[in-house]
């Protein structure tokens, strides 16, 4: 059992109805279906937690997970659990559609440090467009939910954004790290990994992107009203799942802008270092972490109030 049984109350009757509809939605995502006692003590004991949580005020849920844990494809499944089964309204933003544009990240990289050159860490988002968009959902009010497009590397226009009207009920706002928080800058002097001991040897890189983390966005992450983190084994798993992306993307014949294993590598060294501090820090103070497997998949949850 991986979520308590406290939150079983709150389950739909129709689980075969609920099965069948996560098969369609499966087939139609293009990914794995979970196995029956999988969505019977994961998924929909989840949903029903994060619908309890909403009955009577919209909740953003932050979901944190490093590269590859599937937090994308769990905040889909999320979403049309909470429609289909109570009816909610489900926004979806994802920490990766506020990237700065091509060009202002390329003036940071030139005027501040080559390294933000690579989008991800604090230092390369639009805060300020994150908070707007949460807000604005939280009172209510139309607007267009951002996106971004990796394959140009840029915004989309806002006039392809998705647009918004009516009540929300869910904000499920998911990135590799929601909810983070700086470390101490005595913690910040020893390199991590060869790409801050080579590439960032004076330090600056990772100051400045502690600097930032530790103001707006902080800002942007006391939105989150219920925070969850996906936690794997180990930091090794980390680079071989994203591993497995990209080598699905080369098998797929999808392009240049797919890595290989060693650009991999220095890819998840832009994220090692606040990564691991999450893993020491957040458990103590976040809502639920779901650990892990080899294969992906769920083996346990902890619950803040247990």
């Amino acid at each position: 059992m991986l979520w308590p049984r406290s939150v079983y109350g709150r389950l739909h009757p129709g689980l075969p109805d609920i099965r069948a509809d996560v098969e369609a939605w499966c087939e139609a995502e293009g990914v794995p279906r979970p196995s029956d006692a999988l969505i019977a003590d994961f998924y929909l004991p989840m949903t029903a937690w994060v619908a309890e949580h909403a009955e009577e005020r919209m909740i953003v849920l932050g979901l944190n997970g490093a590269q590859g844990t599937g937090k994308s494809t769990l905040a889909r499944l999320l979403k049309r659990l909470l429609e289909r089964v109570y009816g909610m309204r489900v926004a979806v933003l994802s920490l990766d559609d506020l990237y700065l544009t091509a060009a202002e990240r390329l003036r940071r990289a030139e005027t501040i440090h080559p390294l933000l050159a690579t989008r991800g860490v604090p230092g390369t988002h639009d805060v300020g467009l994150g908070l707007r968009t949460i807000r604005a959902l939280r009172d209510g009010k139309p607007l267009a939910i951002p996106r971004f497009d990796k394959g140009h590397d840029d915004r989309l226009p806002v006039s392809e954004w998705p647009r918004w009207e009516g009540r929300c009920d869910v904000v499920i706002f998911e990135g590799w790290c929601v909810g983070a928080r700086p470390q101490r800058a005595e913690e910040l002097v020893e390199p991590v990994n060869g790409l801050e001991r080579l590439e960032d040897p004076t330090g600056d890189w990772r100051y400045y992107v502690n600097r930032e983390l530790g103001g707006h966005y902080q800002a942007l992450f006391a939105e989150i009203d219920l925070l969850v983190m996906l936690r794997p084994k180990t930091f090794e798993h980390v680079y071989l799942w994203r591993e497995e992306q990209e080598a699905q993307l080369r098998e797929a014949g999808v392009g240049p802008e797919v890595m290989p294993p060693t650009a991999v590598r220095r890819f998840i060294m832009h994220f090692e270092r606040i990564t691991r501090f999450m893993w020491e820090e957040m458990p103590g103070r976040a809502d639920a972490v779901v650990f892990l497997g080899d294969d992906h998949l769920p083996v346990h949850v902890a619950r803040g109030d247990d």
